[in-house]
């Protein structure tokens, strides 16, 4: 856990869909940078006086592969100070001042011996796409593990393809649409983790996004049954 100030340089920007893009950085002045999948960085944008009121803090999306580079995935909130401040001015090229790795809201060996339920709205998906994507590189054993991402639309999908396609043992990934009739799930990410872990008598359940799907679930999980330390969360926004 770094509480330094470090200096990055953007060195790719991938446009995700609309209204979300996804930021490479490599951290100056070395060819590492550690970090737990789940963990988050604080960036210091230049978009106030107050030290305080210029600070931002994002998921890292990649996972930990022994480079210098890590992944951001950030969308536009449009009346917003930081992402606008983000969108119209970071280029490859750009220099980013950050810190980190920081927070707990990382998987530990045990919370791998039970079911696990991955459950995220929006930019929320970015700590478990680490998660993951360590899980598949890294070989490590697990029991099932459900990934249920709601948004809105088809269009505001992340990661789809990518997610479909991950190639992890005892996976399942959930989409489900609020919006929008498709062929998939439609309505919100309650129904379909009640439905699964109906039942289970130990599951571990992470939970990452908007704060009223947050709030949410930790009623309706212990409601359910299960322990509230079995509840890991992180909020955003």
């Amino acid at each position: 856990m770094s509480l330094t100030w470090l200096t990055g340089t953007v060195v790719d920007i991938i446009d995700e869909t609309y209204n979300t893009k996804r930021y490479f950085i490599r951290v100056d002045a070395t060819d590492h940078f550690d970090f737990t999948a789940g963990q988050f960085v604080t960036l210091d944008l230049p978009i106030h006086e107050k030290p305080n009121k210029r600070w931002r803090s994002y998921s890292i999306a990649s996972a930990p592969d022994g480079t210098a580079v890590y992944e951001l995935l950030i969308v536009l909130v449009e009346d917003g100070l930081g992402t606008p401040y983000m969108f119209e001015n970071w280029e490859v090229g750009s220099k980013v001042t950050f810190r980190g790795p920081l927070g707990v809201f990382t998987l530990k060996e045990e919370q791998l011996q039970h079911d696990l339920f991955l459950v995220c709205t929006g930019t929320g998906i970015a700590p478990f796409r680490s998660m993951l994507h360590t899980l598949v590189r890294e070989n490590i054993p697990h029991k099932d593990i459900y990934l249920i991402y709601g948004c809105r639309t088809r269009q505001d999908l992340l990661y789809y393809e990518e997610m479909k396609n991950l190639g992890l043992e005892d996976f399942h990934y959930i989409p489900t649409l609020s919006r929008e009739e498709w062929e998939g799930k439609k309505g919100y990410v309650h129904a379909i983790y009640e439905e699964h872990a109906a039942g289970k008598a130990d599951a571990n359940f992470f939970l990452c996004g908007w704060k009223n799907m947050i709030d949410e679930a930790r009623q309706r999980i212990i409601q359910m049954g299960f322990d509230k330390k079995a509840v890991h969360f992180e909020l955003y926004g």
